[in-house]
């Protein structure tokens, strides 16, 4: 049971690392890629806003 733990605690260590790479990435990254990123995060939503799912039957 210990060892399970331990694994718990090493994974949410290694989330929290992961984490804040990416936060010093971004960080590190130009206005201009930030906006340029935001914009590509605001269309992919638009586009999701507007998808419909269509479900079909599957004839046997």
């Amino acid at each position: 049971m210990k060892k399970d733990k331990h694994l718990l605690e090493n994974s949410a260590a290694d989330y929290h690392k992961a984490e804040e790479d990416l936060l010093k990435r971004a960080l590190s990254t130009s206005y201009t890629d930030r906006f340029h990123a935001m914009t590509r995060l605001m269309k992919l939503n638009i586009i999701l806003k507007s998808a419909k799912v269509v479900h079909k039957k599957i004839d046997k």
